[in-house]
């Protein structure tokens, strides 16, 4: 296993403890009657999971909220961090609705239940200020590290990004990595472009010259 890879396995422990952590705080509080645990303070994704129920069910505690690109807000403004490997495979954006259940073992389950709506844009991955970000739009996009390793991006390759259709956004996931072409590659495909067009065109000639001649 190379150090980056333990790098990023490393952190994702760290952030699964956290998460969990957390979450057995915020059952704590509710349990006796507390507000406590991590707020967001008129945030708009506050705001979007206002809407959402947080209840107990005949399997566990299940609470919904909102993706904001690295956590999962809830109503309240309590902040849940969501695991970073979940997150780059099932390829959250902000705005994703989520629900969080607790099971009666302890395990924390997050699931996509309301994904917001997507478009896609291209740029190329570049690293700024500790973090891995794509330029793309006039605007540099954050995306989390375990989609860069996950995807095996490297800084300057072309990416695909999903960001929200109609709602600003820092963050964005990374769909695919561009494949890359060389010179070489890139003159030898658009010779092959021309190649097909000058034969369909003359197929064209030839089949519309036999029409005159009646053949």
């Amino acid at each position: 296993m190379t150090d980056l890879k333990k790098l990023v396995r490393v952190k994702e422990l760290v952030e699964n403890a956290e998460s969990a952590l957390k979450v057995a705080k915020q059952l704590l509080a509710d349990a006796m009657g507390l507000h406590e645990g991590e707020k967001v303070e008129a945030d708009v994704y506050k705001e979007k999971a206002a809407t959402l129920t947080k209840e107990s069910s005949a399997t566990g505690k299940v609470i919904e909220g909102v993706f904001d690109g690295q956590n999962m807000v809830d109503k309240k403004g309590t902040v849940f961090p969501v695991p970073a490997n979940y997150a780059s495979k099932s390829k959250l954006i902000p705005g994703d609705v989520l629900k969080l259940t607790v099971t009666e073992e302890g395990k924390f389950l997050y699931k996509q239940i309301g994904p917001v709506e997507r478009k896609t844009i291209v740029g190329p991955l570049v690293y700024n200020d500790g973090r891995y970000q794509v330029l793309a739009n006039n605007k540099a996009y954050s995306v989390l590290l375990a989609s860069v390793t996950y995807f095996r991006a490297e800084v300057g390759d072309e990416v695909t990004l999903i960001i929200p259709m109609n709602e600003d956004s820092d963050w964005g996931a990374i769909e695919a990595v561009l494949p890359k072409f060389s010179e070489t590659e890139k003159g030898e495909e658009e010779e092959e472009v021309v190649k097909k067009k000058t034969s369909k065109s003359k197929t064209k000639k030839e089949v519309n010259l036999e029409d005159e001649l009646d053949i």
